[in-house]
């Protein structure tokens, strides 16, 4: 809040987000809580009133300030400065606090990069944001260039081809017009595809380095105003951002095990780096002031394709031509450097073996103000406020821990390396992953998740308000759809949608949940507040957040009150939550759409064999939902452990530990990152890389595979069915 001495203000919008502000709301029923019994429904909505009543805008924007005020890039004594607030304000607040060490390979910073024009004119090219008076960050010694991670090293001087956004289709249609990038230097635009995979295709095929450019069609001066005077990427913004494309998640040097520090006993056995196949050519980010340079001297015969023409000023070329050539330069250096994972658990009263799980990355390209640290500082709160209800006797029944991820930037390593550390214990206690990265960059509410998390993120944004609205945030959600970022995410798999529902998302690429959602298996989400970005910018500051993210600082508070709310639905009931009912559904959804690209290759292909057993699967899930609801209705509260543990594994059953042909680590058959593109999201993945090479000789093996997960599911869902059914145990149960 603005104007926190507004008390009469503060009291009215406390009474809205408790849903409290009217008789009309006050004489209603108690809502129907999933996973609850009666008698405990009561004694919840209470819990997360006296919750909605203690978020303050004051502390959020305290804690953004503090984990934002100077640029703290992974490995560098600004961000253990940020990793050492984080865990002080997790102690202060009552929880434990475990930090834990890893030893990764990670760039040593943005190295030496140059970048010119060397015909038909001399003239070097800007690698470096604009200073600007009205953004007083802009101007702090410690901000780097813009800069790839994991660059290869090199110097070369070439011509140039454009190959769009560097996907794998732009390479194959260049080189159906005949057009060969081999010892050229490619230039790409950013989207369409995670960059490693503009600078992994381009290497594949012969070009001897990478250019990658923010178009202004895609994010600049035709979306809208520029910055500093509008939220869009000007003639300077530059996106950083990793090249990392090994075929696992994490650090390049131990796949599958945890990096933990070289000089603990077991730390395990490093490859060496020459053999994990990180680029070997050179590759930098340019703004699209720089790119003009380029562009608008190109002189081959040949413009571009329908859609492949951007907005800056010229026709755009397929070739440079022999009289134009460019040098670019890197030199980059890899190194093991120490990062470090920062984990608060407030221990469950009851099922302390069971554990809820939040977690955001904290280091940053520059100042992270929007990415990541806005979730970092929504979380902080939301530990403050948890601490206080526990320091009242209010603990939850499961555990709940929060983690702060390191090294996202780079790779998503943190993550990756703490999961690997704690992966049996994980496969056996975790309920779920929630992450909240960048959860607080705008006013517009966006997830993706698991099927079975989306019954629980629903709920709970239908339980807090939108401030200064008569509207709850489901309902703002529904009248609004995020428009999430140009030059990062596109061609996901669609999401399976029900009707009369808001889109939630499939969980791809690109955060902190792979590794518990691909790799282990836990049901995840990710949600949050979606806006403007100058995404990987020197210009994610606190400068921008106040203008142009959110001025009111109303969001942190409000995004507290869901994540609050679903975290303590998760930790406080009965029965774990999760909406078993939506597997089918989304399975058939995303079965159908996987025939659809199978048979443009193979007419005569079909599905219906899986499509069957997911029909018998349907049974199953009707029958144990209707289960559940009995046994809660009921008022039951035996095998209470048995019952979750079962509940717990149900999302394992798509973990086969083959994985998948695109890359072994990645365990789970239902949902992966997209192999040829980084951040889009691949649901049924096997069947999807089967279509992507257009074979149909693996498909008995995987319709297997399919199979035997879609049954092992079944029978989970009819063994729940049957112990909810049973009679109640005499004394077991808690």
């Amino acid at each position: 809040m603005q104007h926190p001495l507004l008390i009469k203000t503060a009291y009215r919008m406390l009474l809205l987000a408790c849903g409290v502000a009217t008789a009309q709301a006050q004489s209603s029923p108690t809502p129907t809580l999933s996973g609850f019994i009666p008698a405990r429904q009561a004694a919840q909505v209470k819990l997360e009133s006296e919750f909605k009543a203690k978020q303050s805008t004051a502390a959020f924007k305290a804690h953004l300030e503090k984990l934002s005020s100077v640029p703290h890039l992974t490995g560098s004594k600004e961000n253990e400065q940020v990793r050492d607030y984080i865990a002080e304000t997790m102690r202060k607040a009552g929880w434990q606090v475990d930090i834990y060490p890893h030893d990764v390979l990670l760039p040593k910073g943005p190295g030496e990069i140059a970048v010119e024009v060397v015909e038909p004119i001399r003239q070097p090219l800007n690698i470096r944001e604009f200073l600007f008076k009205e953004d007083k960050y802009s101007s702090d010694p410690r901000l780097t260039p813009g800069y790839n991670a994991w660059s290869g090293s090199g110097d070369v001087t070439a011509e140039v081809v454009y190959a769009n956004y560097g996907r794998k289709e732009d390479f194959e249609q260049l080189k159906a017009m005949g057009i060969s990038v081999k010892g050229k230097i490619v230039l790409a635009r950013y989207g369409g595809n995670f960059r490693g995979y503009k600078a992994q295709f381009a290497q594949a095929n012969g070009a001897i380095g990478v250019i990658i450019f923010t178009d202004p069609a895609d994010s600049g001066y035709m979306r809208g105003l520029t910055f500093p005077e509008g939220p869009y990427y000007s003639e300077s913004v530059i996106q950083r951002g990793s090249l990392l494309t090994t075929p696992y998640t994490g650090d390049p040097l131990t796949p599958g095990e945890a990096a933990l520090p070289m000089d603990a006993k077991n730390t395990p056995k490093r490859l060496d780096q020459n053999t994990v196949g990180l680029h070997k050519i050179p590759v930098t980010p340019l703004p699209y002031g720089s790119a003009t340079e380029i562009l608008k001297r190109m002189a081959g015969a040949r413009p571009v394709p329908a859609g492949w023409q951007g907005g800056l000023p010229y026709t755009y070329r397929l070739e440079g031509g022999p009289a134009l050539k460019v040098r670019l330069m890197v030199k980059q250096e890899n190194t093991i450097q120490r990062i470090y994972q920062v984990v608060g658990t407030l221990t469950g009263s009851e099922f302390p073996d069971e554990w809820i799980i939040a977690g955001c990355h904290y280091d940053a390209w520059s100042y992270g103000a929007t990415d990541p640290n806005s979730g970092t500082a929504m979380l902080l709160s939301m530990t403050e406020t948890m601490g206080k209800l526990a320091k009242a006797g209010q603990r939850p029944r499961r555990t709940i821990k929060v983690c702060h991820w390191d090294a996202e930037e780079p790779g998503v390593i943190g993550s990756a390396e703490w999961s690997e550390q704690f992966r049996d214990e994980l496969s056996q206690k975790a309920v779920a992953y929630m992450n909240y990265d960048a959860a607080v960059s705008g006013r517009t509410f966006g997830a993706s998740a698991s099927p079975s998390m989306k019954k629980l993120i629903i709920e709970a944004t239908q339980a807090v308000q939108y401030p200064d609205s008569n509207k709850t945030v489901y309902q703002h959600w529904m009248s609004k759809t995020a428009a999430g970022n140009p030059t990062r995410v596109t061609g996901s798999s669609a999401p399976a949608q029900a009707a009369g529902e808001p889109t939630i998302g499939n969980l791809g690429g690109g955060s902190d949940h792979i590794a518990p959602y691909m790799h282990i298996g836990i049901p995840s989400l990710s949600a949050g507040m979606e806006g403007p970005t100058l995404y990987h910018s020197q210009y994610d500051d606190l400068y921008f957040y106040d203008k142009f993210a959110d001025p009111t600082y109303k969001m942190g508070p409000m995004m507290e009150q869901v994540v609050g709310t679903m975290t303590m639905r998760l930790a406080n009931a009965d029965l774990v939550p999760y909406d078993i009912a939506r597997y089918p559904t989304d399975l058939a959804v995303h079965l159908k759409a996987a025939e659809r690209a199978i048979q443009a290759y193979a007419p005569t292909y079909s599905i219906n064999p899986l499509l069957n057993a997911v029909a018998d699967l349907k049974k199953n899930a009707d029958a144990c939902e209707l289960a559940r609801q009995n046994y809660l209705k009921s008022g039951r509260t035996d095998k209470l452990v048995e019952l979750n543990k079962e509940l717990r594994l149900l999302e394992r059953s798509f973990i086969n530990p083959k994985g998948n042909a695109f890359g072994a680590w990645y365990k789970s058959l239902y949902a992966s990152s997209d192999p040829n593109s980084g951040y889009a999201s691949w649901m049924l993945p096997g069947l999807l890389y089967e279509a992507s090479l257009k074979s149909t000789a693996n498909l008995p093996d995987l319709e297997a595979r399919y199979k035997n997960a879609i049954q092992t599911l079944s029978d989970k869902l009819l063994g729940l069915s049957q112990g909810m059914s049973g009679p109640a145990a005499v004394g077991s149960g808690k």
